[in-house]
């Protein structure tokens, strides 16, 4: 959200925002779901749906559009896309696939986090 002292995004900047928290929230569903009910380790659940946790922390700073909260996801994406990449290649069944979609939903955010502090640096620039 812009305050009303700040001028407005331009429309691609907002939509790598959008891209961003859509990626984001994707990530925290999948790994949620995955876990619990999808192709859990173990009949009723695993405790690996705690790995969901940290995902949850950059979210109120992407909805607030903090600048710093890009830079740091881009980073921590990193984690989950490695773990999605081991998951993929080396579990069976259902499993696979949606290690597939983990490692496509990190590489959304990541491109997106990056795109977007790029293009809003660039927007502030052009506007001084």
């Amino acid at each position: 959200m812009t305050s009303p002292l700040s001028p407005a995004l331009p429309s691609f900047v907002s939509r790598t925002r959008a891209l961003a928290v859509a990626s984001l929230l994707g990530l925290i569903v999948l790994c949620v779901a995955w876990e619990l009910w999808l192709a859990p380790l173990r009949p009723g659940g695993s405790w690996l749906v705690l790995k969901a946790l940290p995902l949850t922390l950059p979210l109120a700073g992407l909805l607030k559009n903090r600048m710093y909260t890009y830079r740091w996801v881009s980073l921590l994406v990193w984690v989950y896309f490695t773990e999605g990449v081991v998951r993929a290649t080396s579990d069976r069944g259902p499993s696979v696939p949606l290690a597939i979609i983990e490692v496509l939903l990190c590489l959304a955010l990541f491109t997106a986090c990056a795109l977007h502090v790029r293009w809003r640096l660039r927007s502030a620039k052009a506007t001084t």
